[in-house]
């Protein structure tokens, strides 16, 4: 009787520490691409910004907010671009809703390649234009309203992007929200206060969470030192970064 009972407790001992522990989720190494395509894709977020705002008129091509504050110190003070950023906001919406439309029920694999591509493409359009027309004296003239749409247009197809294929990363443009979040995970790891899963969790966020905010001030910085020698040709360091993302993004993670 005792040795039929064996591997029945033997079993019952198996399940109660399968119950008591949790398996540990895979972490991503700092050599891992599901890190660093979320990084240099806001590398490239800061450096298009910094370069649309220096070069078009103070221009936020990632940033619908942004746009509405330099609408609201155009008609106060008659600074900055008035029809550029007009027009950023309804372009990003459009841009954005039809990328969702066209790829959210395609296998994320898919249609990050196909994004990713699609984003390269804009931003070295976005170059060509600047590079054959620019500078751009008045902000407000046709082709340069037109090269700040096509930037718009390529950081939508990014914030699309993050959200449709890289589901579990942190914003790639809204650094609010990534500091935000950055600072409540490092309370709740300072705390070490919760469940063991919670503090992972919170561990393994508040790492790519931070190196994504380097990444956007380093191409922030980069962005603006270009710009002030090569003007729109900066947006050459963005074109790079896209390409990059493209090679990342077909790394197995």
């Amino acid at each position: 009787m005792t040795a039929r009972m064996q591997p029945a407790i033997a079993s019952m001992a198996r399940s109660k520490q399968s119950v008591g522990s949790v398996a540990p989720e895979p972490q991503a190494s700092w050599l891992s691409a599901k890190l660093w395509l979320p990084v240099v894709l806001s590398a490239t977020a800061g450096a298009v910004d910094v370069i649309g705002f220096l070069a078009l008129g103070g221009l936020f091509t990632a940033h619908i907010t942004g746009n509405l504050v330099i609408l609201a110190a155009h008609y106060t003070t008659g600074a900055f671009g008035q029809v550029a950023p007009l027009l950023a906001v309804p372009i990003f919406v459009v841009v954005l809703g039809g990328v969702a439309l066209l790829f959210g029920g395609l296998e994320s694999g898919r249609h990050r390649r196909v994004l990713l591509a699609l984003h390269a493409a804009l931003l070295a359009g976005c170059l060509a234009l600047g590079l054959r027309f620019g500078p751009f004296a008045n902000a407000d003239a046709p082709i340069a309203v037109l090269t700040g749409m096509v930037a718009v247009a390529a950081m939508a197809t990014q914030s699309a992007l993050v959200k449709l294929a890289l589901v579990d990363s942190p914003s790639t443009a809204v650094m609010t929200t990534n500091t935000t979040q950055l600072l409540i995970d490092l309370v709740v790891v300072a705390r070490s206060q919760g469940e063991p899963g919670v503090l992972g969790k919170a561990r393994r966020r508040a790492k790519v969470t931070s190196a994504c905010i380097a990444g956007f001030v380093i191409g922030g910085a980069a962005g603006a030192i270009l710009e002030s020698h090569l003007g729109l040709g900066a947006l050459a360091l963005a074109v790079i970064l896209a390409t990059l993302a493209i090679l990342l993004g077909e790394m197995k993670e």
